[in-house]
C-alpha cells in the first residue's frame, strides 16, 4: 500500500533542504519508493525529445504525468500509482528541480 501523505511530507522535507538538483530528484524518487511506490522515473525534455533520467524500482506499467515549469513542459514523471492527483502533485512539486537538472550533457544517469 502506498503512503501518499507520508511521501508528500518526505518530498516537502527534501525540497526544503534543497541542494544539487540531481540529488534532490534522486531523493524524491527514493522517498516515493520507500513509501510504497513500486516504480518511479523522471524523463527530461531535451530538444523536443524525452531523455531518461533517474528511476527506482522495476519498470512496469505506470501513469505518465507531464512536468511543467512556468508553462513549459520540462519533463515527465512516471509513477506506478492509480492516483492521478497524487502524481500531478508530485510533478508540480519537483518541477523547478527538473528544469534545473534536465541537462545531463549527454552523460547517462546512474541511480
Amino acid at each position: 500500500m502506498i503512503d501518499g501523505d507520508g511521501a508528500l511530507e518526505a518530498i516537502d522535507r527534501i525540497l526544503n533542504r534543497g541542494g544539487d538538483a540531481d540529488d534532490v530528484l534522486r531523493g524524491v524518487l527514493a522517498a516515493l519508493h520507500d513509501r510504497g511506490v513500486p516504480y518511479a522515473a523522471i524523463r527530461f525534455a531535451e530538444s523536443g525529445a524525452l531523455v531518461d533520467g533517474p528511476s527506482v524500482g522495476d519498470r512496469r506499467e505506470a501513469r505518465t504525468t507531464p512536468i511543467v515549469y512556468d508553462g513549459e513542459r520540462v519533463g515527465e514523471l512516471e509513477l506506478a500509482v492509480d492516483d492521478s492527483r497524487f502524481a500531478e502533485r508530485v510533478a508540480t512539486l519537483i518541477s523547478a528541480f527538473v528544469l534545473v537538472g534536465w541537462d545531463t550533457g549527454g552523460q547517462p544517469w546512474s541511480t
